[in-house]
């Protein structure tokens, strides 16, 4: 019995290691437990670099007093129209391109690749422009007041005017995920975050003869670490030996290519508007409680999001799998890999959700020591915990209809959760019915089920087996 488990063990630590360093295996061929694994394991280290980049960042910043630590906030809320659009993009991107390759035709993938890229590059200029023009307006409505406006103002003005740099890491990672080199994905974003975390000090607080530039300075060194990660990405794409091999010619508009990504895109930008402002509303119902209460489901909502990051690496592993099954004519193994991946995920986020039931308040704890806070914020934490089993198989199933390419239905079913379901809900559990905060944290959970059955009914239904990308 020893030889085997020894086997076994070697052979999962060459699976770890190919996973990293890159793959050039058939995704509609490889038995589909090791195809999950290869693809998954990148894709969720992925989201780890992508939330360290905010969590440096806050970091540094918040060193600087809590005004500078606002404007980040306020950004980063105005920049939200940006992410959405990336991340439309990127689904776009990811249902056509995984389809070409499971078809076996890198030419037409390629194409698809370089008209995302030119889309992006537009939406990015018709942004940047009147952004950089009216910043200072921007922000006076957004609350800032004249003085915090000059002194902090420049770092609005670099991120909002550099917004390209955002887009085409949402676009170009997509293309290296859907086209089945997820750990090309993972490199950039290291390359890019420790950048980041080299400049960010420096430049904010000075280093030998370079100025301390202030918040200033923490959106240089995110700039200058996100545009290095673009020029590895567009190395890889042009001069690479991989799925994906870019060309001048496929960055030239073919309108008909571009008409479908903006199609496919519009439908996914919208689902991530849609969760996104919904977040918006309950914050305001969640204030008529007072500042404690906020301060505990903000703490609260940032450890779920950090704890859901491996989840949604392993869901993004599905879109790939199911445009590229699809591609190749294989619709039963697509639906075989999403209930693969759906039951991984069922697992993973049960277990998480359960520890965070059992222990919500030390992980409080370690954002702050105030007793009404680490009270709020464990209620909210323990409610919401119930649900992770429902958003592990969630997130799978919506990124298996974005992955075939169907991107209207799960906007659908989160206009209806979310705005329709989720808002009123808790305005009712918490005001009417008089639940307080925990009536909003209750609705939360009602409709993120809700939005796990809705998914689940349409996939069962099948229809998206047949849909043409």
């Amino acid at each position: 019995m020893v030889r085997p488990v020894k086997y076994k063990f070697r052979e999962f630590l060459l699976d770890i290691k190919e996973a990293i360093t890159g793959t050039e295996r058939d995704f509609t061929s490889e038995k589909l437990g090791r195809a999950i694994f290869l693809l998954s394991v990148p894709m969720v280290l992925e989201m780890a670099m992508e939330s360290v980049f905010a969590i440096v960042d806050i970091y540094f910043v918040s060193r600087l007093g809590a005004e500078t630590v606002a404007i980040v906030g306020i950004t980063e809320s105005i920049m939200t129209i940006v992410y959405a659009l990336g991340v439309g993009l990127g689904t776009a991107a990811t249902a056509i391109i995984s389809r070409r390759i499971g078809e076996k035709d890198p030419e037409h993938a390629s194409q698809a690749a370089g008209q995302a890229i030119f889309v992006g590059v537009f939406i990015s200029l018709m942004l940047a422009v009147p952004s950089v023009i009216f910043y200072r307006n921007i922000l006076h409505m957004m609350g800032m007041d004249e003085q915090a406006i000059n002194e902090y103002g420049s770092y609005t003005l670099i991120i909002l005017g550099t917004n390209m740099m955002i887009m085409l890491l949402f676009i170009n990672n997509a293309i290296f995920r859907s086209s089945g080199d997820p750990a090309i994905s993972m490199k950039v974003l290291a390359v890019a975050n420790g950048i980041n975390i080299i400049l960010d000090p420096i430049l904010i607080f000075g280093f030998g003869p370079i100025p301390a530039l202030g918040i200033k300075g923490a959106a240089i060194a995110t700039t200058i670490g996100r545009g290095l990660g673009i020029l590895y990405q567009f190395y890889i794409l042009f001069h690479g030996k991989h799925r994906i091999g870019l060309k001048v010619q496929h960055l030239l508009p073919d309108l008909k290519v571009i008409l479908n990504l903006l199609k496919l895109a519009s439908g996914a930008a919208g689902q991530h508007l849609i969760a996104t402002s919904s977040w918006i509303f309950l914050v305001r119902v969640i204030a008529l409680f007072g500042s404690p209460v906020v301060a505990g489901y903000t703490i609260a909502i940032r450890i779920m999001f950090f704890t859901l990051l491996p989840s949604l690496g392993v869901s993004n592993a599905t879109a790939t799998l199911v445009g590229q099954n699809l591609g190749a004519e294989k619709p039963e193994r697509a639906e075989r890999a999403v209930w693969i991946t759906g039951y991984v995920n069922i697992v993973l986020l049960g277990l998480i959700g359960l520890f965070l039931a059992l222990y919500p308040a030390p992980l409080i704890r370690l954002f702050i020591d105030d007793p009404q806070v680490i009270a709020y914020g464990t209620s909210c934490l323990r409610i919401l915990s119930m649900g992770y089993i429902a958003y592990g198989l969630g997130m799978v199933m919506v990124n298996a209809l974005n992955g075939a390419g169907d991107t209207q239905t799960p906007t659908w079913i989160n206009l209806f959760c979310y705005w329709l379901f989720e808002i009123p809900l808790a305005y009712f559990l918490a005001v009417n019915a008089g639940m307080g905060q925990n009536g909003v944290f209750i609705a939360i959970l009602a409709a993120e089920i809700a939005m796990t059955a809705s998914a689940l009914y349409f996939f069962r239904k099948g229809k998206w087996k047949l849909r043409k990308v």
